[in-house]
């Protein structure tokens, strides 16, 4: 695939894919003889991973040092695993983050829909909470 039908499978710019293949987030492309980018299955596979790795909020400085650890070999498979338990982690803390703000954001709705958030009540309320 040539590097605007990429763009377009995966709504990527072309400066991206070729920032990504210059730092080492992707291996280097297979050329046609002209030099062209000619982008294969293995290429397309590591810009899949790439682009869902960033989108978690995975920072380039890990994925660098994840296809390094990639290229080593097999006895590096501990080192690339460790590297995504602790990304995953950090996704789930991320999770727990949004959901709390989520359940405060559904709670204050809940307020507004019921009434409660009406003047009246919220010195109801405020009263209430100093008596206890």
């Amino acid at each position: 695939m040539t590097i605007a039908e990429v763009c377009r499978k995966y709504d990527i710019s072309a400066d991206t894919l070729r920032y990504y293949e210059r730092i080492g987030l992707i291996p280097p492309v297979p050329r046609t003889k002209s030099g062209i980018r000619n982008y294969d299955e293995e290429s397309c596979g590591w810009i899949e991973l790439m682009i869902c790795m960033r989108k978690a909020g995975v920072q380039i400085e890990a994925l660098i040092e994840y296809v390094t650890l990639f290229k080593e070999g097999d006895k590096t498979l501990k080192a690339r695993e460790a590297i995504l338990i602790e990304q995953r982690d950090k996704q789930l803390e991320k999770m727990k983050e949004i959901q709390a703000s989520l359940d405060r954001l559904n709670h204050k709705i809940e307020l507004y829909q019921s009434g409660m958030m009406t003047e009246a009540k919220k010195k109801e309320r405020m009263k209430q909470n100093q008596d206890n």
